[in-house]
């Protein structure tokens, strides 16, 4: 059964919000018992703006090789502006669509300098977290995902990055309509979602998508939160 079709600013009013709400609760406080609280990983604000749009469409482990191997090749950020996009790209090959990714770094680092002065975002850490999530998507190819990222990572603010596990995990619940976008679904978790759950719960359902609540044959049987769970959408399970 959906929770709710209503638009996001529409969950301020009425019961429906505080239902949400302690669903959330029971679901961090069983996630926490069945992994833990994964620590989040910390970088500063532009390492970490780099390595989330190396993490687009690709896994964990070849973004980070290419993040790497980024970091080695311009230890300083501020050659990247001086490089080729051909150079870059090559140098990220392992992390896909390196030519996309190589124009994107470039282009929102060209555009942070154009923006003020100089090659720096720690000036975010005196915004709120909605202030600062606004701030970062200004800057191309940086929506609601990757500003959630670097707002939650680099400051400790907080915010919930919504990735495709999340998603997918949010739906079969469900704590979002079927027919919420990747930017709306961000709408209504940074709402629903109490503050201090927000940067937890986040890395506690990624681990939960990954080991147990599969795109592809889920472990429904091992699920420590079956019984907050619909399954909506799920067709076979183990």
């Amino acid at each position: 059964m959906i929770l709710f079709s209503v638009k996001p600013m529409a969950l301020k009013n009425g019961l429906k919000l505080l239902s949400i709400q302690k669903k959330l609760f029971s679901i961090r406080k069983k996630l926490s018992i069945a992994y833990g609280y994964p620590k989040p990983w910390k970088m500063p604000p532009i390492d970490a703006l780099i390595a989330v749009i190396l993490s687009q469409n690709t896994s964990d482990h070849n973004s980070m090789k290419a993040f790497e191997k980024l970091k080695k090749k311009y230890p300083n950020w501020k050659k990247i502006l001086a490089a080729k996009e051909s150079e870059i790209a090559k140098t990220i090959l392992e992390g896909g669509l390196a030519n996309i990714k190589a124009k994107r770094i470039k282009t929102v680092l060209l555009q942070i300098v154009e923006k003020t002065g100089k090659l720096d975002l720690q000036f975010l850490s005196n915004y709120s977290a909605k202030d600062a999530r606004e701030y970062l998507m200004q800057f191309s190819g940086v929506g609601p995902k990757s500003a959630a990222v670097v707002v939650a990572f680099a400051f400790e603010k907080p915010a919930f990055p919504v990735d495709t596990h999340i998603f997918r995990v949010l739906k079969r619940i469900p704590l979002i309509p079927q027919n919420t976008s990747y930017e709306n679904a961000h709408e209504l978790m940074e709402e629903m979602c109490p503050d201090a759950l927000k940067i937890p719960l986040h890395a506690e359902i990624i681990a939960h998508g990954r080991k147990i609540c599969k795109a592809q044959n889920p472990i429904c049987s091992k699920c420590v939160i079956k019984k907050e769970c619909a399954r909506v959408g799920v067709v076979k399970s183990s």
